[in-house]
């Protein structure tokens, strides 16, 4: 990975007590863990000839149960997302228009910061202040402490990799992001690099060479299960042509 000019290290740098040029990314994700059901009782009472019947009755009841539970709790979480985002948008339309900030529903308690477009995916979309929990469950979070779009240093994103930052595993070094702000002004980046590193030891530069996006989000994207410890990282640096 590319050295910064302020020496707060690349990605798995472990000297930590020596750089306090250094942020850590939390993790973009929540792991949804489902409670353990107990096995439904079978055969009792019945002959025991007919036990097997009964036991395999139940399990198939028991399967289809889980799975519509787990189809039915994904589908919750796409369309949730989906749905947040036309709201954002529309929120953004109105913050452009009028210059304040409006709120995407009445108790939102964030607000849109920005607005994220990946051309080459066909991606649009609005950015919230925080990359807690709450705020992943509707777009992309900024996180605290990491530079805004346009400043001197490190832009750092994060979103969930099954919604909002699925197209990640699409995109290329070369690939252009741009970034949008409520005043209309728009700043260009090129991506630079993509890796894979463990968020136990993720440290990104707070003071990079020249101003930088990155985006961060659970690896891998077909995991079956939820909240691993490795995050797939996209940094991309400021390109100075105009669109």
């Amino acid at each position: 990975m590319q050295t910064t000019a302020d020496g707060g290290g690349s990605f798995g740098h472990r000297n930590v007590a020596t750089s306090a040029n250094w942020m850590r990314a939390s993790p973009p994700g929540i792991a949804f863990r489902h409670p353990r059901t107990e096995s439904s009782p079978v055969g009792s009472g019945a002959p025991l000839a007919h036990r097997p019947r009964h036991a395999l009755r139940w399990i198939a009841v028991a399967c289809l149960a889980l799975g519509l539970a787990l189809t039915g709790n994904a589908l919750y979480i796409h369309a949730k997302a989906l749905v947040a985002q036309a709201l954002l948008h529309r929120a953004w339309l109105l913050t452009q228009a009028t210059g304040v900030p409006a709120k995407p529903w009445p108790w939102a308690d964030t607000t849109t910061i920005a607005r994220l477009f990946a051309p080459a995916q066909d991606v649009d979309l609005l950015v919230l202040a925080g990359a807690t929990g709450r705020t992943l469950a509707f777009g992309p979070g900024h996180h605290d402490g990491s530079a805004m779009p346009g400043e001197a240093g490190n832009t750092v994103l994060s979103a969930h990799r099954d919604t909002h930052f699925r197209f990640l595993h699409e995109m290329a070094v070369g690939d252009s992001l741009i970034v949008e702000m409520p005043a209309g002004q728009r700043f260009h980046y090129r991506v630079r690099e993509i890796d894979v590193a463990d968020e136990r030891n993720l440290q990104l530069p707070r003071l990079p060479a020249e101003p930088t996006l990155t985006l961060v989000t659970c690896y891998p994207f077909d995991a079956v299960e939820p909240g691993g410890p490795l995050r797939y990282v996209v940094v991309a640096t400021a390109d100075n042509r105009t669109l």
